[in-house]
C-alpha cells in the first residue's frame, strides 16, 4: 500500500511538472525570436521572466517529492 501511494505521488508530480516545462519551452522559443529581432525585446524579457517563474514552480514540485 505504501509503495502504491509513493508511486501515485510520483505520477501526480510528473503530471504537474509537465505544464511548467511546456511553458518554459514555449517562452524559450519566444525569447529566441526576440533575440533574432523577430519580436519586440519586451516580449523576450517577459518570456525570460516567465521561464524563471516556471523553473521555480518545477523546483517546488520536485522539492515536495522529498518532503515527508
Amino acid at each position: 500500500m505504501i509503495h502504491n501511494n509513493k508511486k501515485q505521488r510520483l505520477e501526480d508530480t510528473i503530471h504537474d511538472i509537465r505544464s511548467p516545462l511546456n511553458n518554459i519551452s514555449m517562452h524559450a522559443e519566444i525569447a529566441k525570436l526576440a533575440l533574432n529581432n523577430e519580436l519586440p525585446a519586451e516580449q523576450g524579457r517577459a518570456s525570460l521572466e516567465a521561464i524563471i517563474a516556471n523553473c521555480k514552480t518545477c523546483s517546488e514540485l520536485l522539492q515536495a517529492l522529498v518532503e515527508p
